[in-house]
């Protein structure tokens, strides 16, 4: 079922600190939506505030034109939407197994085996430890743990918080294959915040980069990354011979 994410002149931020002024964008289905900009933009903040962490003074966020502004982060997440956070996405004090099974706490005794053997289905190379605690897996393995966790929940739309921080580059390119397999093979609506903005631009359909808490260009990835004067400014990116 498509499942399209709209935000319409959002104004967001944390109590009296306001970071977003009056950011639009949207995500479709099928599509990896790449959103990027220099730190402080506003990135995590839009995401948080889909999510409904964060506080949204004014403007929409809509699935499917179903209002999410004002839910909490529980019926935001039970209308489908995933949000993996940079930081803290597993309990490094568990097991893999355990990390699984507390990410499938709503599903019957039932239905648990089935979304855990379809989750390692999608990230094979888990299943070798999932009697081993997630702190003792290397950086590229526990982010497959975080995103097998949120299959659990055969979401709809699944936001991306930096997912490649801190990996080496080759492992950081197999987790944005992933994002892009993952997109492509369920039909998901991705939305997609990266720091390394020309790989996560190569690997993405659309684009929407943020200045300042605004939204400053909507279109292609790759009509973003031919845009000389936006990505030198914004970006840090040199033309390519």
């Amino acid at each position: 079922m498509p499942r399209v994410l709209k935000v319409t002149d959002l104004v967001a931020g944390y109590g009296k600190l306001q970071i977003l002024n009056g950011v639009s964008m949207s995500a479709s289905p099928g599509r990896v939506t790449v959103v990027v900009g220099p730190n402080g933009s506003g990135k995590s903040t839009l995401l948080k505030s889909i999510s409904g962490v964060a506080s949204v003074s004014s403007g929409s966020v809509t699935l499917d034109g179903v209002p999410l502004t004002g839910r909490s982060p529980t019926q935001v997440a039970r209308a489908g939407v995933a949000y993996l956070p940079q930081n803290e996405n597993v309990f490094t004090n568990l097991t893999v197994r355990e990390n699984l099974r507390l990410a499938g706490y709503t599903l019957s005794e039932g239905d648990l085996p089935e979304r855990m053997k379809g989750a390692l289905d999608l990230f094979p190379r888990l299943s070798e430890y999932l009697g081993t605690k997630s702190l003792n897996l290397s950086g590229g393995e526990r982010q497959m743990l975080a995103m097998a966790m949120v299959m659990m929940r055969k979401p709809t739309v699944v936001m991306f918080d930096e997912p490649t921080a801190n990996l080496a580059p080759k492992v950081a390119t197999q987790v944005l294959d992933t994002v892009s397999s993952l997109t492509k093979g369920m039909g998901l609506t991705t939305v997609l915040v990266e720091q390394n903005a020309r790989r996560a631009l190569e690997e993405g359909d659309d684009a929407f980069l943020l200045a300042d808490g605004r939204t400053i260009f909507s279109g292609g990835c790759a009509e973003l990354l031919a845009h000389k004067e936006l990505g030198r400014l914004y970006l840090g990116l040199q033309a390519q011979a």
